[in-house]
């Protein structure tokens, strides 16, 4: 007799977003926190400024951002806080640039095919790990992702920055922030937004300067033309006013009112270690869960590189792995898409360019009981798909 699936779990997780951008909002939100947002008010204006003032605060705050770093908020998300700075400032030594994963190979594409920089050395890894670090050579500066959102490996701390580097480190750090021990004495430029750690809204980036990089963008002029929206100096100083509410372009006020209104949730909650030990505790029940599950293990083959926010999962039954690349992939998305009918999750397939699997965001705004909910679910969506698979076969 074949074997029957198992019956569906009898309780869905409270809230079904498991998307690792944008993410699933702060608990107990609601619309109506963004009531007081000063829509219809130019973002120039003395109260409007105040707002954006205290948005930048906040992330000192919970960030707890050195006092001497620089923080602005910039347009086109964590890409555009890491573009700005690429093209703003390499070009004065040679770069180092990490990729293990699709973003950080994006970055390894700008660098060589647009800003054709000749001294550029690439240290690649695939999905699942990470380049050998100890190859990194800090007299030259550095680029690299502190967690790779597409691949679920993340660089466990940042023991193998020196702290007497000659070169500058430039580091994305869009689903590591908040959720992972970010020491800012190793890292010179910092970028991520608020669509990930924090479950705020998309298109705005954030983009943090230490000294060093303050004194490359003073004393180094690249000889390529800068887009406005690039621009941070005139007459070879700062413009100290993108760091202090004066943006760049345009910024939505609602945007602005759900970042605040995350940050203060992050603080009421103890701060930056509380957020950390939420999405610890979060991928505790995903970690146990695979422990325990014979068809799945996670995409990063290093414990101590996996990531606890965009948990990325391979789907290793024989019978699955024996399909070829695109049935693997249809495998996987008829999980996701059975479950996204069901409202039980949505969202959480690989990315596009990442091998066949799942991804699962674990941060701090995602409740550890929705997590523990959503596993049962896994299982009874796998073995519905497999039991379809062998009446196909």
């Amino acid at each position: 007799m074949a074997e029957m699936p198992p019956t569906a779990p009898a309780v869905k997780p409270a809230n079904p977003n498991f998307s690792s951008g944008p993410c699933a909002k702060r608990p107990g939100w609601t619309v109506d926190v963004l009531a007081n947002a000063l829509t219809g008010r130019s973002h120039r204006a003395k109260p409007a400024k105040a707002r954006i003032q205290e948005a930048i605060d906040l992330t000192r705050e919970l960030l707890e951002v050195p006092a001497d770093y620089r923080i602005g908020i910039v347009p086109a998300s964590d890409t555009g806080a890491v573009e700005m700075f690429l093209w703003s400032a390499l070009g004065a030594r040679g770069v180092d640039m990490l990729a293990w994963e699709s973003f950080g190979a994006g970055w390894v594409t700008d660098v060589q095919k647009q800003l054709k920089l000749a001294d550029c050395r690439v240290l690649e890894a695939s999905y699942g790990e990470l380049p050998d670090l100890t190859q990194v050579d800090f007299t030259r500066d550095v680029v690299f992702t502190w967690n790779g959102t597409t691949s679920g490996v993340r660089v466990p701390n940042a023991d193998w920055i020196p702290a007497d580097r000659e070169g500058l480190t430039i580091c994305d750090a869009t689903s590591g922030a908040f959720a992972q021990k970010l020491d800012f004495s190793k890292l010179d430029v910092v970028t991520f937004s608020w669509q990930k750690a924090l479950g705020g809204e998309a298109a705005h980036g954030i983009l943090i300067l230490s000294p060093r990089a303050v004194e490359r963008l003073e004393t180094y002029k690249p000889d390529r033309p800068l887009p406005k929206i690039f621009r941070m100096t005139k007459g070879g100083k700062l413009i100290e006013g993108i760091f202090k509410a004066e943006t760049i372009n345009t910024v939505s006020m609602l945007c602005i009112e759900d970042a605040i209104d995350a940050m203060k949730w992050g603080l009421s909650i103890g701060g930056l270690k509380a957020m950390q030990d939420r999405a610890d505790a979060n991928f505790t029940v995903l970690s146990d869960w695979v422990a325990k599950t014979p068809w799945v293990e996670f995409l990063a083959k290093n414990a101590d590189q996996r990531s606890n926010t965009s948990v990325c999962l391979s789907i290793t039954d024989p019978a699955v792995t024996a399909l070829d690349d695109e049935a693997q992939a249809a495998f996987a998305k008829a999980i996701v898409a059975r479950l996204d009918k069901l409202g039980v999750a949505y969202d959480f397939g690989s990315y596009k360019d990442a091998p066949a699997g799942l991804r699962i965001w674990a941060g701090s705004t995602v409740e550890t009981s929705d997590l523990a909910a959503l596993t049962p679910w896994l299982d009874w969506a796998f073995a519905e798909e497999k039991a379809a698979l062998k009446i196909a076969a």
